[in-house]
């Protein structure tokens, strides 16, 4: 269809826009900021409202604007209900901060962090069930991309807890390119999808027009036998008129 088409386009669009405003947002911030152990939340509270947050909310209107496709194509209650909790996440881990790095979590931190949990979680769940009603290659990549997300998530717990923030920005950077690249397999597949109607109307036109040559031939054989047959029969009873 073609409103499915041009949803998967749009939030393309959407997806390229906001990974182009993260990297700018990353370019801007200070030198002394160490992208393998400060998460892109460090990054982000270095700058309030830049374009890291803007690149955040842009994600997820993004995701917002496959809904509706999402639902014609097949998806389930569960999935659509998942990815908006991924975008409700991403947009309330945009407008509450977190705490400077090294200053303890205050409830607006702790806000922005089960926030951003419940987007890391929901999307890879998501993928997974959106892999049956998408189907062809992109139900293969979804669930990789779904394994893999979780497996990042795993780590980077590891790393927030146990590990004591080793290497946590490089496992949370990694961990949204998993996610950003399968919401993009999600918005390429619709915007690859040709349109049902269209492609329906064409084959019924194509079966239609080679329906009708047979039966316009059948019809002119009948026609020519019974003329035939007519001719005949009155050639025998009435000899002398055809004569």
């Amino acid at each position: 269809m073609p409103g499915t088409r041009n949803s998967g386009l749009l939030a393309l669009g959407g997806i390229a826009l906001a990974a182009v405003l993260a990297v700018l947002g990353h370019l801007e911030v200070s030198d002394d900021l160490n992208p393998w152990s400060l998460t892109v939340s460090d990054f982000a509270v270095s700058d309030r409202g830049g374009v890291i947050d803007t690149a955040m909310a842009v994600l997820a209107a993004a995701t917002v604007v496959l809904l509706p496709a999402l639902r014609r194509a097949g998806a389930g209650r569960l999935a659509g209900t998942l990815l908006v909790a991924w975008s409700a996440g991403l947009l309330a881990a945009a407008v509450v901060p977190t705490n400077e790095p090294g200053l303890p979590m205050d409830t607006a931190a702790y806000l922005h962090r089960y926030a951003s949990v419940v987007a890391f979680l929901a999307l890879p769940v998501a993928g997974w069930l959106l892999a049956r009603p998408l189907g062809g290659r992109a139900a293969g990549w979804l669930r990789g991309l779904a394994l893999t997300s979780v497996l990042l998530a795993a780590v980077m717990v590891w790393s927030a807890y146990p590990g004591d923030r080793l290497l946590i920005g490089l496992a949370e950077r990694v961990l949204i390119l998993a996610e950003v690249a399968l919401l993009a397999v999600v918005a390429a597949t619709l915007a690859h999808r040709a349109p049902r109607s269209w492609s329906r109307g064409t084959e019924r036109k194509v079966h239609t027009g080679i329906n009708k040559a047979p039966q316009l031939h059948d019809r002119r054989q009948v026609h020519s036998s019974s003329w035939s047959m007519s001719w005949r029969a009155a050639s025998v009873i009435e000899p002398d008129r055809l004569g």
